[in-house]
């Protein structure tokens, strides 16, 4: 049987050392102010809210789960020759909340171009040093583009006015009667406004003008007055809209009428109901080839049909009827220029439509990439997440914009007028449209408050894009340029990050920030979250536990509204992964990564007692006689080194160090021992505030080396540094963390032993220049 020395073995100076010197401490304690819990690894029971019968401590929804339903019936009509829109909408709200409600409200959101619209006001960044010449006129030479709504009537269902209060881009609809649990109430809305020429005057929709053949391609959203959500942990979510933070709806069916010209094409959110009314006999032909077409679109309106349409400007008008049911948004496109292409993709067990509508403008491009990343898209992200359930993804063409809507997304992605494009056009193209495809899933299913919590739709939905598109890389390898082997995603991987995240600490929000109040939104709500989860899944967890738990969130809360802590508590709850120390870091603070080698020592065994030991056994008051059989350890080089080595007591290599020992085990352990030449203490410091495993790479010098992972509960008793003692049959000659750069480590000049020579910022720049 083993003796005491098998479990003292290469422990006395690290354990046994380390206690004396604790118990000295003890004996004249150095007197310190008391403090609360800093350490990084204390669970967020205080940022959180208590788990209630609404939502569980697992993330789920509670038994007492609700959220209100909205319904809408829609006329709608494009008045292409003007430029406005005009609409008279019913909404039929339902009451699930257990509390009774005397008001409703209505967002507004147009009203943030109305004429008295405060947004402006709240720029404080000055002169602007360019502006595109619409938004320069507009700015100082006009009197400024009115593109408020215009409400001309709020009605009960018999037509008697309704008592209504609008404040910026809120509207309060007053209640005849307090409308209690289960009950429904309808009232109308007859409303217009002026379309805005977002090219020029920004936004998220409105038209971009063609002056060479008179056209316009209108992408049309947040166009009708909107139902605000009211939930469980705001009650109304009636904050305004400034013009970032993005939307927070409630679910529910819409059926919609939309009026444009007669030779407009038209697609939009839903089902189209009157197909054969508006489709010629050889698009319906097209149409019925196209659903059977999985490998290659089918074109269902030319390019030469369009270019003709679009020299037609028809006086006549057409109605398209669409119907959807359970979607929380809707929008639309037309446009006499659309080309209009579509492929069948399978998904589970049913074929989802894969769409791309654009103008002569946006070929070839459009016609050779659009609808292969629409279709790519959607196998992807269902993987991640859940089946798409609806029956059509659709991708517009639109110069500047990228924005998303249940089925319809516009994305922008443009040739030169040669048709000739970049990598970077090619490459930015297919990137925002798998991101707002990528958007049906989060937020318009897992449909989070964009308006409070930006990084929950922008931040999971890119992280999922970086996972989509590198799976487009390998399903459309000839998608991908030369010299590029993997696609070149500008989100996702650590080393992405590292720039923001070792910044100007003045300029940096915490994740966990509303939107509108960050300093960099692309950085702070996408690419930091997304890098996040990228980390978390790949380094952190691992492919296996992060997928399932994710899904598991994604279908969990799919058609209801999630928070935060939802997302928190599940992916915990699926994994057995403790996160708090992960969520706080990433999500609560702005501490970045920063973990080197501060120190490496090497060790010897000797048989002759070191000083250390003496000493702690004259402390206690014992003997040399009294402890059992020891095995020492003496640095190389110090003084105690150097006089075991005069005595010959120095255990240098296995076989003796296994002749020493060899009383103490069996002859069966004997056989099982591993032969360790080389003793380190290995010193890790962290200088970034950021807790993340420590991944240490080690080189042998037989040019061999192996790769260590110490999770991150290693800094749990030591936030500074930690030292890690590692026995080895072969010398170690270097060490490297990080070797992969997969923690965004923003300093890397600590990251190796022995130290690396770097690169001075002006050395940098001439070889920059010579190459």
């Amino acid at each position: 049987m083993m003796k005491k020395v098998k479990y003292l073995f290469l422990s006395v100076l690290f354990v046994s050392a380390g206690m004396f010197a604790q118990e000295q401490d003890q004996e004249k304690p150095e007197r310190k102010p008391g403090h609360t819990n800093n350490n990084k690894f204390k669970q967020l029971y205080d940022e959180f809210s208590t788990p209630n019968m609404f939502r569980t401590a697992s993330g789920a929804p509670g038994p007492a789960y609700y959220q209100q339903q909205a319904d809408y019936k829609m006329d709608i009509n494009l008045d292409d020759k003007n430029a406005k829109i005009s609409g008279f909408e019913t909404i039929t709200y339902t009451n699930n909340s257990p509390d009774q409600l005397k008001y409703l409200w209505v967002q507004l959101d147009q009203n943030m171009r109305a004429k008295d619209s405060q947004t402006p006001l709240i720029q404080g960044s000055g002169v602007a040093p360019a502006q595109q010449l619409g938004s320069f006129t507009s700015s100082y030479m006009s009197d400024g583009f009115d593109g408020g709504f215009k409400i001309e009537a709020v009605t009960d269902t018999n037509g008697e006015a309704l008592p209504h209060m609008i404040n910026r881009t809120m509207m309060r609809v007053e209640l005849p009667k307090p409308i209690k649990t289960g009950e429904k109430f309808s009232f109308s809305i007859k409303w217009w406004y002026n379309i805005n020429d977002y090219v020029n005057m920004g936004g998220r929709s409105g038209y971009e003008y063609f002056p060479k053949d008179g056209n316009r391609n209108y992408i049309i959203a947040q166009f009708y007055p909107r139902m605000a959500v009211y939930n469980d942990v705001e009650g109304w979510q009636n904050s305004q809209f400034w013009g970032r933070d993005e939307f927070a709806l409630p679910f529910g069916n819409f059926e919609v009428n939309i009026t444009v010209p007669a030779d407009h094409i038209l697609d939009a959110t839903g089902k189209l109901t009157n197909r054969k009314d508006v489709f010629s006999k050889e698009m319906m032909k097209r149409y019925e080839k196209a659903k059977k077409s999985y490998d290659k679109p089918v074109m269902i309106v030319t390019q030469k049909e369009a270019e003709k349409a679009e020299k037609g400007f028809s006086n006549d008008t057409k109605t398209w009827k669409f119907y959807a049911e359970n979607v929380r948004d809707f929008g639309f496109a037309s446009s006499r220029k659309y080309i209009w292409d579509m492929m069948a993709v399978k998904i589970g067990d049913k074929d989802v439509m894969a769409v791309s509508m654009y103008p002569k403008e946006g070929n070839p491009l459009w016609e050779e990439w659009s609808t292969y990343a629409v279709a790519s898209t959607l196998k992807s992200y269902s993987r991640m997440t859940f089946d798409y359930p609806y029956h059509k993804a659709i991708s517009v063409h639109a110069k500047q914009q990228g924005m998303e809507y249940p089925m319809i997304c516009f994305n922008y992605g443009r040739p030169d007028e040669n048709g000739k494009y970049s990598d970077r056009i090619k490459y930015g193209m297919i990137s925002v449209i798998i991101h707002e495809v990528g958007h049906n899933f989060f937020p318009m299913i897992v449909n989070s408050d964009e308006r409070q919590w930006t990084w929950m739709d922008e931040g999971l939905n890119t992280f999922v894009q970086y996972v989509a598109e590198q799976d487009f890389g390998k399903w459309y390898p000839e998608a991908l340029s030369e010299g590029d082997e993997t696609y070149p995603s500008s989100r996702g991987p650590a080393a992405k990050i590292v720039p923001y995240m070792g910044g100007d600490q003045d300029y940096i929000a915490p994740i966990m920030t509303k939107g509108l109040n960050t300093y960099q939104f692309g950085n702070n709500a996408y690419g930091k979250p997304g890098t996040a989860l990228n980390i978390l899944r790949e380094t952190v967890m691992g492919p296996e536990l992060f997928d399932y738990a994710f899904r598991e969130y994604a279908q969990r809360w799919m058609f209801k509204h999630p928070t935060p802590e939802d997302f928190f508590r599940t992916m915990e709850d699926a994994s057995a992964f403790d996160l708090d120390w992960f969520w706080r870091g990433w999500f609560y603070t702005t501490d970045y990564v920063d973990i080197g080698v501060k120190e490496v020592k090497k060790y010897y065994v000797s048989s002759e007692p070191n000083e250390r030991i003496k000493e702690m056994v004259k402390q206690r008051g014992m003997k040399m006689s009294d402890l059992p059989p020891l095995v020492y350890m003496v640095e190389e080089g110090s003084d105690e080194f150097k006089e075991s080595m005069k005595k010959g007591s120095l255990l240098e290599k296995s076989p003796t160090l296994k002749e020493y020992i060899m009383d103490n085990f069996t002859a069966e352990e004997r056989k099982n021992l591993k032969e360790p030449n080389y003793f380190y203490n290995i010193t890790f410091e962290k200088p970034g505030g950021l807790v993340m495993p420590i991944i240490v790479e080690y080189t042998y010098a037989d040019g061999t080396s192996k790769t260590e992972k110490y999770p991150a509960q290693i800094w749990r008793l030591n936030d500074k540094e930690v030292s890690k003692a590692v026995a080895s049959d072969k010398e170690i000659v270097k060490i490297t963390v990080d070797p992969n750069l997969e923690t965004a480590d923003v300093d890397t000049s600590n990251n190796s032993w022995p130290k690396e020579a770097q690169q001075s910022k002006f050395d940098e720049f001439k070889n920059g220049v010579k190459n």
